[in-house]
C-alpha cells in the first residue's frame, strides 16, 4: 500500500489543500493529513476545529476517488509523524517560488534525517495557485468575501469566528 502524508496547519483548509488533497489521491492508496500542531503560528481554529473541518472536506474526496484519507493530528517533527503514519512519500504543495526555497532547504533537512522518505510537490490548479490560509483569514477578517477561496462550510465557519 503506498502511503502519503500531506503535512499542513490548515487553519483553515482552502480550495488550494482540496486542490492538492484530490491530485496527491491520484498518487496513493492511503492519504495521511498531518494537521500540525503549531503553537507559534496561533491558530484562528483549535486542532478540533481544523481536523472536523478537513475530515467534512476529505469524505467526499475519498469517496470519489477510493483513496483512503485519515487525519492525523501531529506535534513533532515531520519526518518522525511520517515515520509513525507509515508513509514513504511526503506530499507538499508549491504556490510560488518563494516556497520552493524554504520547501528545498526542508527536503534537504529531512532526506539527511531519513533518505528512505522522498517528498513530491505538487503545483496546485493555476485558479487555486493565490490562495493562502493566512490571506483568507485576513480577508474574512477584515469582512470580505472569501467564498471563491474555501469551501461553504469553510466559509461558514469563518463568518461565524469574525462576524459572530
Amino acid at each position: 500500500m503506498r502511503i502519503g502524508l500531506y503535512p499542513g496547519t490548515f487553519d483553515p483548509v482552502t480550495l488550494g489543500h482540496i486542490d492538492i488533497i484530490q491530485r496527491a489521491c491520484a498518487l496513493v492508496d492511503r492519504l495521511v493529513i498531518g494537521v500540525a500542531i503549531n503553537r507559534d503560528k496561533g491558530p484562528l481554529f483549535t486542532l478540533e476545529e481544523r481536523v472536523a473541518m478537513i475530515e467534512a472536506e476529505a469524505a467526499g474526496i475519498s469517496a470519489a476517488t477510493g483513496c483512503q484519507i485519515v487525519v492525523h493530528p501531529f506535534e513533532n517533527l515531520l519526518i518522525d509523524c511520517a515515520r509513525d503514519v507509515g508513509a514513504g512519500v511526503i506530499i507538499r504543495g508549491l504556490r510560488a517560488v518563494a516556497d520552493f526555497e524554504y520547501e528545498f532547504q526542508m527536503v534537504g533537512m529531512n532526506r539527511a534525517l531519513d533518505s528512505s522518505v522522498e517528498t513530491v510537490f505538487l503545483m496546485a490548479d493555476a485558479r487555486r495557485q493565490a490562495i493562502a490560509s493566512k490571506l483568507v483569514k485576513e480577508i474574512a477578517r477584515l469582512g470580505g468575501d472569501v467564498s471563491k477561496f474555501v469551501t461553504p462550510a469553510v466559509n461558514e465557519a469563518l463568518r461565524a469566528r469574525f462576524v459572530g
